[in-house]
C-alpha cells in the first residue's frame, strides 16, 4: 500500500513506521492517522512483520494533533473526532499482538507523548524530549489515553504535576524520562536508529506468540487483581505448552543451542 504522510517499510522481520510531516514535527491530522493505522492493520496482518517501530522523521517526534485542522473541522463534534482518530490509534498499537518501539527522536508533545506511552517499550534520543501540559495550556485535558498511560509510567502524584503545571519544569527532558521509567533506554541521536533496530530484531527472533500472550497478559493484570492475573497466566500457559516455539524452545535448552523461533 502507497501511504502519502508515513512512511512504511519491512526489513528482516521489523516492520518501521515514520511519521513523515516534519515541518510541523510530525503534527497528527486525520489523514495521517488514518494511514497509520492502516499500516499498523498491515504489520498486524503480515506473518513476516514479527516486531514494529514508531518514529518521526526530522527533529521531532512528534508535536501532538495538528491543532489548524481541529480549528477547521469546528462542524466536527471533537468526542467523535478523537473517538475516531487519536484514541482509535493509540488503543490499536497497545493491542496489537506484535511488539512496538517508539524511537522517540526528538520532542513528543500533547498527543505524541500518548502515541509513545502506548509503545511497548520506549528509546529515546539524547535530544528527545517530552512535553505533558500542551493541553491544559490551551485549555484542554490530556487525551489519546494519556490520563491512563501517564499514571501507569510514573504515578499519579508525577503525573499531575506533569499535565497541570505550564512552567518550565513542564518539559521533560530524555534523561528524566528513564529516571522517571517512561523511556526504557536513552542513547546518542546518532545511535537511536540502531539501538531501536537491534532491540527490535531481538523480539523478532524471540517466539512470537509468547510474546504477543506476555503483552496481553501484563496490560491485562494492571486492570485486575492477582486472582484473574494468575488464572489467566494458567490459560495462556495451557495454549503455549502446545506450539511449536515452546518445544523448539525446550530442544534448544537441552541441546544447548540457540533456539530458531518461528512463530508457530
Amino acid at each position: 500500500m502507497t501511504y502519502q504522510f508515513i512512511h512504511y517499510d519491512v526489513l528482516d522481520g521489523v516492520a518501521t513506521l515514520t511519521m513523515n510531516r516534519p515541518d510541523s514535527l510530525n503534527a497528527l491530522t486525520t489523514p495521517m492517522m488514518d494511514e497509520m493505522k492502516a499500516a499498523l492493520r498491515e504489520a498486524g496482518r503480515d506473518a513476516a512483520v514479527r516486531a514494529v517501530i514508531l518514529t518521526g522523521a526530522g527533529r521531532g517526534f512528534c508535536s501532538g494533533a495538528d491543532l489548524v485542522e481541529v480549528q477547521g473541522n469546528s462542524d466536527v463534534p471533537i468526542t467523535q473526532y478523537l473517538r475516531d482518530g487519536l484514541n482509535t490509534l493509540a488503543q490499536q498499537i497497545r493491542g496489537l499482538d506484535k511488539p512496538v518501539i517508539a524511537a522517540v527522536n526528538g520532542t513528543a508533545a500533547g498527543a505524541g507523548t500518548s502515541l509513545a506511552l502506548a509503545c511497548d517499550l520506549r528509546v529515546a534520543s539524547e535530544a528527545a524530549s517530552f512535553v505533558f501540559a500542551a493541553f491544559v495550556n490551551i485549555g484542554l485535558v490530556p487525551d489519546g489515553g494519556l490520563t491512563y498511560l501517564l499514571q501507569r509510567a510514573v504515578g499519579a502524584a508525577k503525573a499531575l504535576e506533569l499535565a497541570l503545571l505550564a512552567d518550565g519544569k513542564n518539559r521533560m527532558s530524555a534523561g528524566d524520562a528513564l529516571s522517571w521509567g517512561v523511556v526504557n533506554r536513552v542513547v546518542a541521536p546518532d545511535a537511536l536508529a540502531d539501538e531501536a533496530r537491534g532491540l527490535a530484531a531481538k523480539l523478532a527472533a524471540m517466539p512470537t506468540r509468547a510474546i504477543a500472550l506476555t503483552k496481553r497478559a501484563i496490560y491485562r493484570a494492571s486492570e485486575r487483581d492477582l486472582a484473574d492475573a494468575a488464572d489467566y497466566e494458567a490459560r495462556v500457559q495451557g495454549y503455549l505448552f502446545k506450539t511449536e516455539d515452546f518445544h523448539e524452545g525446550v530442544a534448544a535448552f537441552i541441546e544447548k543451542r540457540p533456539p530458531v523461533f518461528k512463530g508457530k
